[in-house]
């Protein structure tokens, strides 16, 4: 038995791997054979089949059935197999006689294309017998054709030849201009006969026909304009006008040594009424020059504008050659005579250079001056959007900004518009510079002019400021910055424009580096030293109502450092006018890199100012905040001097409180509205502010003692009435309620809540004493022992109790806190630091200390309670 059993497995096995097919083969049988019998799956499973056939045990009374339905199904396949095994007997011999029939029909097609092949080689070798003659033909015919034009080209070379060696004698030169053009593209299609003789030598003739027109004309024209009838005008105008045409096929050459010759002809009267050694020719006559030139232009396109193509440009060229001499002669003349120049001198003779420039630039293209033909139509539309662009930045009243807001629009500014038009940061017109370029070396003279400018202007500012102190706002003006302010970049933005005009090198560095030295004098002798000081005043005591008597009289005694409204504004004035200057001189530095050639931007760096221009700014902030906090200094010392150990009743809010609120009103709206231009640095003071507030309020909380703990609920009354006025100081006075700042109102938030943590440990009872430490770390739990001594020095500890009150807490706080505390040299004393969340250290205590801990404080929290209740209340 177990030897079949054996065998029976081991057939089932083979019998498993035969009918187990790869994937490819069994996913082509399922698209030739669909099917969706579960007995046709590739992973069908006997168990699970007959579970699907007997899902319950009712269904077993149907075995028979389903036994009788499978073995019919078996008989059915077993039907079929037989059949196809039947069918598949016969299909060997049927397969190799249609392989044999089908090698006999492969070999009869090959046949047939052989012979095919045969036959289409025999057409092809008839059909080149047939076309050979016809092919000689048509060469015979290409040949003649090529041979009867080549006589015709040389007969017309020869007759051309002939014709302009007559023609040049006689000087006919309007047809020597058609025929010579003809004789050349003639001669262009002999380049391959040129080893022929008689070729050669008509080409050679050709070529001395050629230089004895040009030579022949040249001494037409010299005798024309040079010789004994040249004052009269040349009387023959015609043939020299048909000249130009027969010079414009000549070689290249003739046409530059005649246009050169004439264009020095024309200027030669200029080289001698403006020689070095003639009055004329200073700088204060320049005008002269230009205006001889002008004279010079129109005579020539009266007298011989006709005489020449309009493409040679002959107004032109003159106009440039007269430039390049008066550049070259400007130059050594103004070298020789240094001493003489000053900036009026040098101005004028720049300005005038300039619109000279800006003139010829709009009567001539420059095409004589570019070879590429684009350059011309770039250079004028060019101009006109540089003048577009200055319009705009004339209208802005920021010199260097479009959009912004300034109330000295314009100041100073509508001159350069005209000169900045005369450049464009694309592409410059050829005759930018072309004269003016040889005041360059002299710019330093402009240079040390702007510098003297400069240093009076901000004398001047001075004195303004002296005698006429800082704006104050008034109807829609929300700038509040120092109208010097604005007339300084005006003069920058000028002066910036005339120099990138004459140079956009070495002297426009020069310039910036002018700015950088008047940017910094404006920071200190403007903003830095008109920041006003401190003075000691009388503390007003108005205002304090309820306030107790003891408070009233310490504050009519003291003496405060108090600003002033005025100089409260002028504070405000000068943090606008750093902030302005700070983002102008930004927008300056952007301007000269744009200006300046490429490969000096990197010496363009006003970095160093704009920092100069937030010192003052933080410095102005600085002061505010100061005087504010110097101001509440009164009513902060009047709280640690009333007797909080005598008091027997909670009542309003203390005096001093009331004291800190009025002078909060009197002098937040004043700095909001100086400041409203300014946001952002109104918002830095407020932060600051309260920073700096809050933990001188803590450490004189802490100099309250000793407290008993009714003062110590008044304490806790007075703090939530501060956090109350501290969290509205952005909008305190103001008609529109703003919401404060989030980072703000979190400095605020966690201040005043670690000074009302320290009253609610006040106010805890000091028995049993686990349970007041287990409070303290509760509530301080990032406070350290300093803090706690603090805390029992106001409840009125004795030094005996507070040693083992101090031991207990050491050993209870946590190791992490005493860790944070020895890592950061006890900064846990400081006033300032803000109270946290709970303290993970009730954690470590034992069940029996954790009971006591919770039970101790219950009563102090229902009188919390209610304290609580009566705040709200009066609020």
């Amino acid at each position: 038995m177990a030897t079949t059993t054996e065998e029976d497995d081991f057939v089932g096995d083979q019998l498993e791997t035969l009918l187990t097919f790869p994937a490819e083969v069994q996913d082509a049988i399922e698209q030739v054979l669909p099917s969706n019998d579960p007995l046709d799956r590739p992973d069908f499973n006997p168990v699970d089949y007959i579970n699907t056939l007997f899902p319950t045990e009712q269904s077993l009374s149907s075995i028979d059935d389903v036994v009788g339905k499978i073995r019919h199904k078996i008989w059915r396949l077993d039907d079929e197999i037989r059949n196809v095994v039947r069918g598949q007997t016969n299909v060997g011999e049927e397969g190799r006689q249609s392989l044999e029939e089908a090698q006999k029909a492969i070999q009869e097609l090959f046949s047939k294309i052989k012979d095919i092949k045969d036959k289409a080689e025999k057409s092809e070798e008839m059909v080149k017998e047939i076309t050979r003659d016809i092919k000689q033909l048509d060469h015979a015919k290409r040949h003649l054709t090529a041979s009867i034009t080549t006589l015709n080209h040389l007969h017309m070379l020869v007759g051309g030849v002939d014709s302009l060696t007559v023609m040049t004698r006689k000087r006919q030169y309007g047809e020597v201009a058609n025929l010579l053009q003809g004789v050349l593209n003639v001669l262009e299609h002999f380049e391959k006969y040129m080893e022929i003789p008689q070729i050669k030598q008509l080409a050679d003739r050709v070529k001395q026909i050629q230089n004895e027109l040009g030579n022949q004309i040249t001494a037409d024209f010299e005798e024309a304009f040079q010789g004994a009838g040249a004052k009269y005008g040349p009387g023959n105008q015609r043939q020299l006008h048909d000249a130009c045409y027969v010079v414009n096929i000549l070689e290249p050459k003739v046409k530059r040594d005649l246009l050169a010759w004439f264009v020095k002809l024309q200027l030669n009267e200029y080289g001698l009424l403006f020689a070095e050694d003639q009055e004329v020719a200073w700088l204060d006559k320049i005008d002269r020059r230009y205006a001889w030139i002008k004279r010079a232009l129109v005579d020539f396109e009266e007298k011989f504008g006709h005489l020449f193509p309009p493409d040679w440009e002959i107004s032109e060229r003159i106009c440039v050659e007269f430039c390049h001499i008066t550049k070259k002669e400007l130059a050594k003349l103004m070298q020789r005579r240094r001493t003489e120049i000053d900036v009026k001198l040098l101005l004028f003779a720049i300005q005038r250079t300039s619109n000279f420039e800006a003139l010829i630039a709009k009567r001539f293209t420059g095409v004589t001056m570019q070879k590429p033909a684009t350059t011309q139509s770039k250079a004028e539309p060019t101009l006109n959007k540089t003048h577009s662009i200055s319009t705009q930045e004339d209208d802005s009243t920021n010199p260097f900004e479009q959009d912004s807001l300034n109330p000295f629009e314009g100041a100073g500014d509508g001159k350069a518009a005209p000169e900045e038009a005369k450049t464009s940061p694309d592409g410059q017109s050829p005759f930018a510079g072309i004269i003016s370029q040889c005041f360059e070396a002299h710019l330093n003279i402009y240079i040390e002019n702007q510098d003297r400018n400069l240093s009076e202007l901000l004398n001047r500012f001075q004195q303004d400021i002296l005698t006429q102190g800082t704006p104050r706002m008034d109807g829609e003006d929300h700038s509040n910055v120092l109208p010097s302010c604005a007339d300084l970049f005006v003069f920058y933005k000028k002066c910036m424009v005339q120099c990138s005009q004459l140079s956009t090198g070495q002297p426009l560095i020069d310039l910036t580096r002018t700015f950088q030295k008047y940017l910094k004098e404006y920071a200190h002798r403007i903003l830095l030293a008109n920041l006003p000081k401190l003075s000691k005043e009388p503390s007003s005591s108005g205002g304090l109502g309820s306030a107790s008597g003891i408070i009233q009289n310490f504050l009519k005694e003291g003496e405060v450092a108090k600003l002033s409204e005025d100089e409260q504004c002028r504070v405000c004035s000068l943090l606008c006018t750093a902030e302005y200057c700070m983002e102008t001189t930004q927008q300056l530095e952007e301007k000269l890199r744009e200006k300046v050639d490429p490969q000096l931007r990197n010496a363009v760096d006003l970095s160093a100012q704009q920092d100069m221009f937030h010192t003052v700014i933080s410095s102005c902030i600085q002061l505010l905040v100061q005087d504010l906090e110097s101001a509440t200094e009164p009513a902060l010392t009047a709280m640690t001097k009333m007797p909080w150990s005598t008091i027997e009743a909670v009542g309003d809010q203390s005096g001093y409180v009331t004291a800190i609120t009025a002078h909060l009103k009197q002098n937040i709206p004043v700095i909001r509205d100086n400041l409203v231009a300014s946001r952002k640095y109104f918002t830095q003071f407020s932060v600051k502010f309260v920073s700096s507030f809050i933990p001188k309020f803590i450490g004189t909380l802490y100099k309250c003692r000793p407290t008993s703990t009714v003062a110590a609920e008044q304490l806790l009354l007075d703090t939530h009435s501060l956090k109350t006025v501290l969290l509205e100081l952005p909008s305190l006075g103001s008609q529109v309620s703003r919401k404060a700042p989030a980072s703000f109102t979190k400095i605020v938030v966690k201040g005043m809540t670690k000074a009302e943590m320290i009253l609610k440990v006040v106010m805890s009872p000091q028995n049993p004493p686990q349970a007041f430490v287990d409070n303290f770390i509760r509530l301080l739990n990032d406070s350290d022992a300093s803090d706690f001594q603090r805390v029992l020095e106001m409840k009125g500890v004795r030094r005996g109790d507070q040693s083992s009150l101090l031991d207990m807490f050491r050993a209870r706080m946590p190791v992490s806190t005493i860790m944070a505390n020895m890592s950061g040299g006890g900064s846990g004393g400081d006033a300032g630091r803000p109270a946290g969340g709970s303290s993970a250290a009730t954690t470590t205590n034992s069940p029996s200390q954790s009971s006591q801990s919770h039970q101790a404080p219950e009563p102090e929290s229902s009188r919390i309670r209610k304290l609580e209740k009566l705040i709200k209340k009066r609020l």
